[in-house]
């Protein structure tokens, strides 16, 4: 997935920064010039799009409402780079995707046959970087998904990837051109679903020109990711992927170890618990399309959801 998810072109990047961080890191992070964020705050960072910010927006607003401390540091880019900041202690806790991050991390990539939110969470626990935990992760998922229009839901009688089986050969599908080869693919649909089109249009990864294509009619299914704004402003139907073929994007606090105390880890995993891709996926809208300030949507999320 473009935005955060090319984990492959990332993981050489990703060691060495840690690596260099591992060995460069002042042993006492409160010394002035360690990098480190002060012990009497919390500092959140987000990765450089709209979700990761926002999320972000949501724990530092969560955690403020139970008297912590919280200093702001978003924006920061790619997860090479806002990994490195983690170690080093520039910043104590972000947002994170546990397929995403366990791809990123574990040499090769996901383990084969670990989809599963419960066993990536698990695998992923052997591979954090040092001095980091992972809180309680939430049901909400940005992840690849084939996703429909309703009137071709509705003719088809469409609910799930299973269904595609049927009706697969008359119908177009588009997505990134890594589709054609990619085993969360055609590759992956056909030998865990059956599941073959009629034809495949190589477009872009789950943006505009997919979107529109899906939307015009041009496709019939199409890779859209499962928090897009697009799904809830035309409507698509996400098809539901029972057979897990899509790795897990669960949603999840990651956080240094020194940062984390009851305090901590209870604001946050109170917000996981309230987190699911269908509240999210709407006041991401909130930003996307209706250009509402992100702190004025966290601040919504968190009154709507009674944590605030």
């Amino acid at each position: 997935m473009s935005r955060i998810r090319s984990a492959g072109a990332a993981l050489t990047g990703i060691t060495l920064a840690l690596a260099l961080a591992a060995c460069g890191a002042d042993s006492d992070p409160l010394k002035d010039d360690s990098g480190s964020s002060s012990s009497s705050a919390v500092t959140v960072g987000s990765a450089n799009f709209a979700e990761s910010e926002l999320l972000a927006e949501i724990y530092a607003q969560a955690l403020e409402s139970k008297k912590v401390e919280v200093k702001r540091s978003f924006n920061i880019g790619a997860r090479e780079l806002y990994l490195k900041a983690l170690q080093d202690g520039s910043i104590d806790l972000l947002p994170e995707y546990n397929g995403a991050l366990l791809s990123a991390l574990a040499t090769g990539g996901a383990p084969e046959g670990v989809s599963s939110p419960t066993d990536v969470y698990a695998a992923l626990q052997k591979v954090l970087p040092k001095d980091t935990v992972t809180l309680e992760q939430s049901a909400a998922e940005d992840k690849d998904t084939l996703s429909v229009t309703q009137a071709t839901a509705t003719k088809h009688n469409l609910t799930s990837i299973e269904d595609l089986k049927a009706v697969a050969g008359q119908l177009v599908i588009g997505a990134g051109p890594e589709w054609a080869e990619r085993y969360q693919g055609l590759k992956g649909l056909k030998a865990v679903y059956g599941v073959e089109f009629k034809q495949f249009k190589p477009l872009d990864a789950g943006g505009p020109l997919t979107v529109n294509a899906l939307v015009d009619g041009d496709i019939d299914v199409g890779n859209v990711f499962s928090t897009d704004s697009a799904i809830a402003t035309n409507k698509l139907v996400v098809l539901k992927d029972p057979k897990n073929l899509y790795l897990a994007e669960n949603i999840l606090p990651l956080i240094r170890t020194e940062a984390n105390n009851p305090t901590v880890s209870g604001a946050l995993n109170a917000v996981s618990a309230k987190l699911t891709t269908e509240n999210l996926t709407t006041y991401l809208a909130r930003v996307q399309v209706d250009k509402q300030d992100t702190a004025t949507v966290a601040k919504a999320f968190l009154t709507d959801s009674g944590l605030i």
